[in-house]
């Protein structure tokens, strides 16, 4: 599995092209804007998406998806359901942000704990991993050690939580009792910012450190 990250929006979010190299098919992970940015990593990497997986429905990470559902005519899979009304909410999140026009989406499948999703050949656990919005997930790939955590965890930091339905205490219970027993060597993509490693984050990270 091979995958590129494609920095979108003003917030620099994380937006990934993850595809298994056997077949050759994509998923695009939290398209929260620049469309042609995407597409331009699309047709670089020669892939074929068949689906957009997104984390949770904040507006940097979920505000492209109908654009880029509608142009490769790809199903939409994620969040979990508790992240509905912050998606039924897109536009609004777009006008306190400066983010122009953005449409809605219903996803063709809700997400939860334990389900697994596809990429070509590939699997991915779904972990719901909520503090961060109540329905945010993560997608694990126990065969290749990497996780795809959105805003749960950052390199040295970790998600906001004064958002509605937010909690504190909440985030860090899902870091420490469903990220960290994952393994010290999986290699993590942020939302924002660097890649790192629970191993690191569970020594350095002020915020979750043993």
């Amino acid at each position: 599995m091979k995958y590129t990250i494609i920095p979108v929006t003003p917030f620099e979010q994380n937006c990934t092209l993850l595809w298994d190299e056997t077949s050759g098919r994509a998923a695009i992970v939290d398209p929260g804007g620049d469309l042609p940015r995407i597409q331009a990593a699309v047709e670089q990497a020669g892939v074929t998406p068949e689906k957009i997986l997104i984390t949770h429905g904040h507006i940097d990470h979920a505000g492209a998806t109908a654009d880029v559902a509608d142009h490769y005519g790809i199903p939409v899979e994620g969040p979990e359901w508790e992240d509905n009304f912050w998606i039924q909410g897109l536009a609004q999140q777009a006008g306190m942000f400066g983010f122009g026009s953005v449409r809605t989406f219903e996803p063709d499948r809700w997400l939860k704990d334990g389900d697994t999703v596809t990429v070509g050949n590939e699997t991915l656990s779904v972990i719901h991993c909520p503090g961060h919005t109540p329905g945010h997930v993560v997608f694990f790939s126990e065969k290749h050690r990497l996780a795809l955590v959105g805003d749960v965890l950052f390199n040295g930091s970790i998600g906001r939580t004064d958002f509605p339905k937010g909690d504190h205490a909440t985030l860090i219970r899902s870091i420490r009792e469903k990220l960290f027993p994952l393994g010290d060597d999986v290699q993590f993509i942020p939302g924002h910012g660097p890649m790192s490693t629970f191993g690191q984050e569970r020594q350095y990270n002020p915020f979750v450190r043993d």
